[in-house]
């Protein structure tokens, strides 16, 4: 056993009391606050050089001052609890039963980065490289919209990081990408009438119901892709407006949750939509919508909802130092992988180009799940390599 991995493993009391503390504080999108608190405190405590929270409500720690740059991120917001009765312990009651530490957040994913956090300690003892700056961000709002918070701190804060490590849940896994995500609206619009005249107006469903066949039939037919797996579409809600319900409706809009294999863009799936038959036929409308989100800070940021593929090449240098450093702590080939879900790689990596891949603590399957569970000992595995991979870099 590498002398890394054992000095994390006897740090295990510490790394399940620090995530307990962590998932015991509940922090949905926009209502961050007391849980950047508790981990600036943390961060605080390690020693790192420098805690600071950014106008959005992102908190920063750093530790070393050389050129090259390296962010660890992790989102600290959590999506709600659901239906309660699904759950067989507290959400918010964080306990550990059977080697599994049970709470909302402590896989998705409070647990990588409260892992990163107290990787801290191992880096500061060992001595970070002199020309390597390490930077772990709590990011705020990924669960309402991922890569807001990159974009966010790359435009108006002006990170320009050389690599990123997310630390999204991978089973101690190495990820290198994902499909994107889109969001995507298209509205037919009718002639209301009183309904008991149909015949008088432009019924604006009727308009729209051949489109969402049309839609469920271009999901089959969607590019597949050898590594990241197959494009898909699937329509998530649908509404309609009338003067009254004794009416014709005279507009239907349904919204399109995309996932974008390799590539895809927003300018082909709009494309494609576009191209639909019965789109054309009703005189259609289809566009991607910006949305404003608040941070915990009160200040508001827009972004579209355009969230890019993104893949990092097999026999990238960042790829390689990462499979190195899992080698030496654990004996071990890696799997390398992907997620099926989304992460804020489509803004480090998507938007901006910047080399990311991910290593976290936990299986995705747990994501926003009832009874969701970190395994007690991903946690010393997941903080060691977070130390080991920083020296490495």
């Amino acid at each position: 056993m590498s002398e890394m991995l054992k000095k994390a493993q006897i740090m295990e009391k510490e790394l399940v009391k620090f995530l307990s503390d962590v998932v015991a504080i509940p922090s949905l999108s926009g209502r961050e606050g007391a849980v950047i608190q508790r981990l600036k405190e943390e961060m605080e405590t390690i020693g790192y050089d420098e805690t600071r929270v950014d106008g959005l409500g992102n908190l920063v720690g750093r530790i070393g001052n050389g050129p090259r740059v390296l962010v660890i991120d992790g989102h600290c917001d959590v999506v709600d609890v659901g239906e309660r009765k699904l759950w067989k312990t507290e959400p918010f009651g964080p306990v550990v039963r059977d080697g599994q530490l049970y709470g909302r957040g402590c896989v998705d994913q409070k647990g990588g980065l409260s892992c990163a956090i107290q990787a801290g300690k191992l880096i500061k003892e060992a001595g970070i490289p002199e020309d390597v700056t390490l930077l772990v961000i709590a990011s705020i709002l990924e669960e309402d919209i991922e890569g807001l918070a990159w974009r966010y701190m790359v435009e108006e804060d002006g990170l320009k990081p050389n690599a990123v490590l997310i630390t999204e849940p991978t089973n101690l896994n190495l990820y290198r990408g994902h499909r994107g995500r889109l969001e995507m609206k298209i509205r037919a619009e009718g002639i209301s009438c009183h309904g008991s005249a149909p015949e008088r107006g432009e019924n604006a469903i009727y308009k729209m119901a051949p489109i969402v066949a049309e839609i469920e039939q271009l999901n089959e037919r969607l590019k597949d892709d050898a590594f990241l797996g197959k494009g898909s579409v699937t329509i998530s809600d649908i509404r309609s407006g009338s003067p009254s319900l004794c009416a014709v409706a005279d507009s239907c809009e349904i919204h399109l949750d995309r996932r974008l294999t390799a590539g895809e863009t927003i300018e082909s799936a709009l494309a494609e939509l576009e191209a639909l038959p019965a789109f054309q036929a009703a005189g259609a409308k289809a566009w991607v919508p910006e949305n404003e989100y608040t941070g915990w800070t009160g200040n508001k940021y827009s972004m579209q909802a355009y969230m890019p593929t993104w893949v990092l090449e097999e026999e990238h240098p960042l790829l390689q130092t990462a499979i190195s450093s899992y080698k030496n702590l654990f004996a071990s080939e890696p799997k390398v992988d992907k997620w099926t879900f989304s992460t804020n790689g489509v803004g480090s990596a998507g938007m901006y180009g910047i080399p990311t891949f991910g290593f976290g603590p936990g299986n995705e399957v747990q994501a926003h799940a009832p009874n969701e569970c970190m395994p007690v000992d991903h946690l010393a595995k997941a903080t060691a390599f977070y130390a080991e991979f920083v020296l490495n870099f």
